[in-house]
């Protein structure tokens, strides 16, 4: 059964579900609360943590030495309990490690450590990968973070932008039954904005495969604005469903098995290949500001 820690300081308290690891609320100071809620009747997620695949692959199965393991999109990670290894006022970790249930779809020895810390207004997440075993990990690994579209005490739902720190000319990439499609697509982001309307999420996420930001602001004209920064994170997603309350920013590495992949995991497009005995951290920082 899933147990809850929540951390706080002057400016913000944020609580995290040992299920997945997952941040399930973020307030600000006046009690106001920028995460969805999860209502199942548009979508049960808040802020999964994906790994150690981004996305779907094909058949729901990844390949290694040959062979076929069941995989469900975005992994495993955010289904599975997480043991809280530290928890202080304002910071808190939580750990994965690998066990006889994931070696059945995820056939490697590894350790997966989310350290949530809060500072003045930021909440910075950082997860660390180590790799236990004895030959390369391949994986991928995602943030999934829903802010509330609009924002509490914002503008109206169609005066929200997510501003990009650099102009952002390249083509956009979008799936095609789960799989990123071949195709490009002409980028919707005017400059260094990107409006933000239903009709960008009736064919699923707006991928951005090679951003030249690190760092995306959602804000409106009046109100309060939510900072995502992404410093070692090399892909965006951003994604909602027509109509919902919600829009996901979603820094990366890796994406989803592109049209066509029929491949060993280890060759899988965005993945990284961990030596043995080596870690890798992959962070987001986030700044609330009202």
């Amino acid at each position: 059964m899933a147990e809850t820690t929540t951390i706080r300081n002057d400016s913000l308290s944020a609580e995290i579900s040992s299920l997945g690891a997952e941040l399930i609320s973020l307030r600000s100071a006046s009690g106001r609360d920028f995460l969805w809620n999860g209502d199942p009747a548009w979508w049960r997620g808040r802020s999964p943590l994906l790994f150690p695949i981004v996305g779907k692959v094909p058949n729901d199965q990844i390949i290694v030495d040959g062979v076929a393991y069941p995989m469900k999109q975005h992994g495993l990670a955010r289904t599975s309990q997480f043991s809280l290894v530290e928890a202080d006022a304002d910071e808190c970790c939580y750990r994965l490690a690998s066990s006889d249930e994931t070696r059945a779809s995820y056939p490697f020895d590894f350790t997966l450590d989310v350290r949530y810390s809060l500072a003045a207004d930021t909440l910075t997440i950082a997860a660390t990968v180590a790799n236990t075993g004895n030959r390369a990990l391949p994986m991928s690994f995602g943030f999934h973070p829903a802010f509330l579209w609009p924002l509490p005490g914002g503008g109206a739902r169609d005066e929200h932008v997510l501003t990009f720190d650099r102009s952002e000319p390249a083509p956009i990439r979008r799936l095609r039954n789960g799989q990123l499609a071949a195709k490009p697509f002409p980028t919707p982001v005017q400059g260094k904005v990107l409006p933000l309307r239903d009709d960008l999420f009736v064919e699923d996420a707006v991928i951005f495969d090679r951003p030249e930001s690190r760092g995306v602001t959602l804000s409106s004209p009046v109100g309060p604005s939510v900072r995502v920064e992404f410093p070692n994170m090399p892909h965006l997603g951003v994604w909602s469903k027509p109509g919902a309350g919600f829009v996901c920013i979603e820094p990366w590495h890796g994406y989803a098995a592109p049209e066509g992949f029929t491949g060993e995991l280890s060759s899988k497009e965005g993945s990284m290949n961990l030596p043995a005995g080596s870690s890798a951290v992959c962070s987001i920082i986030v700044t609330i500001a009202e």
